[in-house]
């Protein structure tokens, strides 16, 4: 099991695999930071680069 910060803030979640702890993380994303995941800015690319980053930093624990 692996725990890891939030990316933005200093709330942890818990998960087995990066699957599991991104669906630990969802609840306090959509709580806490639903500016970020609302922002009509964002694009696919913006997301597939957050899920990258996320994924090492994930691996690297």
């Amino acid at each position: 099991m692996k725990t890891l910060k939030c990316d933005l803030c200093e709330v942890t979640a818990e998960g087995e695999t990066f699957e599991e702890w991104m669906q630990a993380l969802y609840p306090h994303y959509i709580e806490v930071h639903a500016d970020v995941m609302e922002d009509a800015n964002k694009t696919k690319e913006d997301g597939e680069k957050w899920m990258a980053d996320n994924k090492a930093r994930f691996d690297a624990a």
